[in-house]
C-alpha cells in the first residue's frame, strides 16, 4: 500500500509534461478489435486503466507489444501495438471488466467484428450507478440480442449488425463510443442523434476514418457512419490529456505559481479556462502549450456548474473545488452529471474547507488558509483533489488509498515535485 505525504506552502514554478489522454487511450484501444491488421498508438500514458486494458485485450488473444519510452522523460513517446487478426476469444472476464468501466468498450467492436460478444458487468469508481443501459438499447436497435445473466451481458448478431438511426435520450461518452465503434463494421448507414461531443470522440473518430472508416460528424451532436466491410490498421497518436491539463493549471492556481504546461491544448478546454480566468488566474496560450500564472491574490470565487462537453467537465469538478476551498467569496459548484461526486468534501472539511451540499450543488464559503490532515482518496478524481488541497495547506497533508490515483495520473507525486513541491510517496 502507497500514500502520499505533502509538506504544503510552496509554490509551483517550471514546467510540466502533459501526458496522452487515457479517457482517449481506452476506447482506442478497443478499436484494435475491429481489425485484422495492427493499430498502433502512440503517446500512451502510463497508468493503471491502460494496463487494465492491455490485460483485457490480451486475454482475448490480442497480440500487444510496446514501444520503450521517451527521450524527453515519462512515457509521452510510449508506443503500443495490438494485433487482433487471429481468432478471439469473445469474453471479458468479471476479474478484469470489474476493476475499471470501460471495460464494456470492448463489447461493440467484438459484436460487430465476430457476431457475439460475453462482457462482465463493468466496475470502476463509485461515483454513480451509471448503468450500460443505454450501450445495451443502442446494440439492440442495431440487430444485437442481448441477454443479462449471472453478471454478464450475453450478445450476439449471427447476421452482422444494420444501420439505424440512434437517438440517445442523454448524453453519454461511453454509450457515443461504444455504438461509434460498432457502427464502422454494420451494413448501411448509421445515424447517432444526442451524441457526445468531447475531443475524446473526435480523436476516436480521427483514428477510425484512418483504418477507412466512413464518419461524419464527430464534436457535433449527430454522427453519421457508414459502414464497411472490414478495417485497416494504423499509425495514431492520441491527444494530450485534457484532464491532466487542467489538474496541473489549479495546482499552478492553487499556490500562487507559474507552470508552462507543455503538449496542453488550449481548444479542448476552454469552459474551464475561462471560469480560471474569471477567477483571477492567468491563462496564455503559447507556441509549447498553455501557461497559467496567478495574476491577483486572493483567488475570487465563481460558480460551477458541470455539463456534457463543451461544458465544464465533471472530471475537473472535485479539483475546481480544492480551489474555491481557498477563493474568496461564496462558490455554489452544481454538479449535473453523476449523483455521488461530493464525496471529497468531507474530506476537504477535515482540512478547514467550509463545504455545504445539498443535493446536488455543494456550497463553498472560500477561507483564508487550509490545514494538513490525514485523509482518505475515495475515487480518482477526488484524490487528486485532496493533493491538491495538501499543496496549499499549512503543515503535513497525508493522503491514503492512493491506488485511485494511479488509475489517471502519471507519476504525479515526480511532476510536482520538480516543480517546487514538498510531496513524496511513501509505500508501508
Amino acid at each position: 500500500m502507497d500514500r502520499i505525504h505533502i509538506l504544503g506552502g510552496e509554490r509551483l514554478e517550471g514546467e510540466v509534461l502533459i501526458g496522452g489522454a487515457k479517457n482517449a487511450a481506452l476506447p482506442l484501444m478497443a478499436s484494435s478489435l475491429l481489425s485484422s491488421s495492427p493499430l498502433t498508438l502512440s503517446n500512451l500514458p502510463h497508468l493503471v486503466d491502460i494496463t487494465t486494458m492491455v490485460q483485457l485485450l490480451g486475454d482475448l488473444g490480442v497480440k500487444i507489444s510496446m514501444d520503450g519510452d521517451s527521450p524527453n522523460g515519462g512515457y509521452a513517446g510510449r508506443a503500443i501495438k495490438m494485433d487482433a487478426s487471429e481468432p478471439l476469444e469473445k469474453s471479458a472476464p468479471y476479474d478484469l471488466v470489474r476493476k475499471m468501466r470501460a471495460s464494456v468498450l470492448v463489447l461493440g467492436p467484438l459484436l460487430a467484428r465476430w457476431g457475439e460478444a460475453r462482457v462482465s458487468m463493468p466496475g470502476g469508481c463509485a461515483i454513480g450507478t451509471r448503468p450500460i443501459d443505454l450501450h445495451l438499447s443502442a446494440l439492440e436497435a442495431l440487430g444485437a440480442t442481448i441477454d443479462l445473466k449471472g453478471g454478464y451481458v450475453n450478445a450476439t448478431a449471427p447476421n452482422g449488425l444494420k444501420g439505424c438511426e440512434i437517438n440517445f435520450p442523454f448524453v453519454s461518452v461511453g454509450a457515443t463510443e461504444n455504438i461509434l465503434m460498432a457502427s464502422t463494421l454494420a451494413k448501411g448507414k448509421t445515424i447517432i442523434k444526442n451524441a457526445a461531443r468531447e475531443p475524446e470522440i473526435i480523436d476516436l473518430a480521427n483514428c477510425l476514418t484512418d483504418m477507412g472508416a466512413s464518419i461524419n460528424g464527430a464534436g457535433t451532436d449527430t454522427i453519421e457512419v457508414v459502414g464497411t466491410e472490414e478495417l485497416n490498421g494504423t499509425d495514431y497518436q492520441i491527444i494530450p490529456d485534457r484532464i491532466e491539463t487542467g489538474t496541473y493549471a489549479i495546482a499552478s492556481a492553487i499556490t500562487g505559481g507559474d507552470l508552462l504546461l507543455r503538449g496542453a491544448r488550449f481548444d479542448t478546454l476552454s469552459a474551464f479556462f475561462s471560469l480560471l480566468g474569471k477567477a483571477g488566474v492567468e491563462v496564455i496560450q503559447e507556441n509549447e502549450g498553455v501557461r497559467i500564472k496567478r495574476t491577483t491574490e486572493p483567488l475570487a470565487a465563481v460558480d460551477i456548474y458541470t455539463e456534457p462537453y463543451p461544458g465544464f467537465p465533471t472530471d475537473m469538478q472535485a479539483q475546481i473545488m480544492a480551489l474555491m476551498a481557498v477563493a474568496k467569496g461564496k462558490s455554489i459548484i452544481t454538479e449535473s452529471i453523476f449523483e455521488n461526486r461530493f464525496m471529497h468534501v468531507p474530506e476537504l472539511c477535515r482540512m478547514g474547507a467550509d463545504i455545504d451540499v445539498n443535493g446536488s450543488s455543494a456550497t463553498v464559503n472560500g477561507v483564508s488558509k487550509l490545514s494538513g490532515a490525514e485523509l482518505m482518496a475515495t475515487d480518482l478524481r477526488a484524490s487528486v483533489s485532496l493533493i491538491l488541497a495538501g499543496l496549499v495547506a499549512r503543515g503535513e497533508t497525508i493522503i491514503n488509498r492512493v491506488y485511485h490515483l494511479d488509475r489517471g495520473y502519471e507519476r504525479v507525486e515526480e511532476k510536482l515535485g520538480m516543480c517546487g513541491a514538498n510531496i513524496k510517496r511513501v509505500s508501508f
